[in-house]
């Protein structure tokens, strides 16, 4: 039997354990499982060394969600809120090294879907919680541990009905920490060596997926038809789909292209025409980093007809939309101007994009904690261009950070692992990272 003496000990077999609960979220009540019965285990571990835990199915059956409080020092202190969601992307088995729901540690990962999306959070966040109860650490300030379902489709059942239906559970939190940032990224400098820059998320751009719609009049198709409503919403795909939003160089964004050419000598022109492929310099990241300097508009999704020989009186089309910070109104103007006038929209999905400074004591207690466990580093803002369950708690007024800290070996392709096949995190990765939490929790 191994002795726990801290977060580093146990945090490996949890992040295994969770990783074992099949909690797939396919965006359909019908076939999505294992959140409740995920959260349930989650709430034991909690409530073995002495929490008292809330839990709650959110607006549907088996749609899990689990809260606890541990008590600070100084309760005139705003709390800290440290969120990380329990379901995860579907996996299909035949396609990976190992089975994705196995949670097997191997070659010095733990392997399995989750394992960094976001599983490897929720297990530091469980050991660190534990290692505090057991210890009879009192932290400087409230802090409120919660894991929810249904991130990955956007939170109606997890973090958004949260918000509004159980507000209480997070009353007094000014902050929040939560997942896609603190992680490390290795690029070299100007001297011929390497340096480490740990990414925290301080933006987020804002999702809103689009329901694209057209009329035509229903015919024969083998006649001459000009008002063909497939025709429309393909055009109309077409063009939002070739089309390139202008650039856009928000203060995170800017923060973090500074940081990485002082570091490695780089040069970012803003107006050169090849800022795409300056980015594309950073590696694998490029490819998170480059969607943040501007706007998309992807198309995903197309319907229309019911047989080869009918023109349909209908068609339709969804568009993945991602916005940065301040850009809405210009956005929708754009996307009018291209779809034009015979093709109507509306939103499937809208939720806000996400903007913070990078200053304050919260920063530097992140900042100190990476630091100790990894002088000569450096932090460094940045924004994701996905989403995360920080655009429900800002609702709250809450201030919103990624901070899931990761030290990573320099050729492991990160970004990819996030919904990727053979998804895993590194064993010593998880260790670093439920000593850097701890130390944060300690002085945050």
């Amino acid at each position: 039997m191994v002795t726990v003496t801290g977060p580093a000990d146990e945090v490996v077999g949890l992040v295994s354990e969770l990783i074992r609960f099949d909690t797939s979220n396919t965006g359909d009540l019908a076939t999505t499982k294992g959140e409740a019965e995920c959260a349930r285990w989650v709430a034991a571990q909690l409530e073995e060394v002495g929490y008292e835990t809330e839990y709650v199915e959110a607006g549907a059956p088996g749609r899990g969600n689990v809260v606890a409080r541990l008590a600070g020092a100084d309760p005139n202190r705003g709390a800290l809120l440290i969120h990380g969601h329990l379901d995860v992307v579907p996996a299909e088995p035949a396609d990976w090294s190992v089975h994705p729901f196995s949670g097997a540690v191997e070659d010095g990962y733990v392997w399995g879907r989750g394992a960094v999306d976001m599983k490897d959070m929720v297990g530091m966040m469980i050991a660190v919680a534990r290692h505090f109860k057991r210890a009879g650490i009192v932290p400087p300030r409230d802090l409120v541990f919660a894991f929810v379902s249904d991130e990955e489709h956007g939170g109606t059942y997890g973090a958004q009905w949260l918000v509004d239906n159980k507000p209480e559970w997070f009353e007094g939190v000014t902050e929040a920490i939560g997942e896609v940032g603190g992680f490390s990224l290795t690029v070299p400098t100007r001297d011929g060596g390497e340096r480490r820059l740990y990414l925290i998320e301080t933006a987020e751009k804002g999702i809103a997926w689009m329901r694209l719609s057209a009329r035509g009049r229903a015919g024969h198709g083998s006649m001459v038809h000009s008002d063909n409503a497939v025709t429309a919403v393909a055009e109309a795909v077409a063009k939002l789909g070739r089309h390139r939003f202008p650039l856009v160089l928000t203060e995170p964004v800017a923060q973090f292209l500074t940081a990485v050419a002082e570091e490695t000598g780089y040069e970012f022109d803003v107006n050169s025409p090849d800022i795409d492929g300056a980015v594309a310099k950073l590696g694998d990241i490029g490819r998170i980093v480059g969607a943040t300097l501007r706007d998309t508009a992807n198309p995903t999704m197309l319907k229309a007809g019911y047989k080869a020989n009918v023109i349909p009186a209908t068609a339709e089309a969804i568009v993945d939309c991602r916005v940065l910070p301040g850009r809405r109104e210009a956005f929708e103007r754009e996307v009018d101007e291209l779809i034009g006038p015979n093709v109507s929209r509306t939103w499937e999905r809208d939720l806000p994009s996400v903007e913070t400074t990078f200053d304050g004591d919260l920063v530097d207690a992140m900042n100190d904690a990476l630091l100790a466990m990894d002088p000569g580093a450096r932090t460094v803002p940045y924004m994701l261009s996905g989403a995360t369950d920080a655009k429900a708690f800002v609702k709250l007024g809450i201030r919103c950070f990624g901070f899931a800290p990761l030290r990573l070996p320099p050729d492991l392709d990160f970004a990819s692992l996030f919904h990727g096949v053979d998804e895993r995190v590194p064993v010593d990765a998880l260790e670093f990272g439920s000593r850097v939490l701890e130390r944060f929790l300690l002085n945050c």
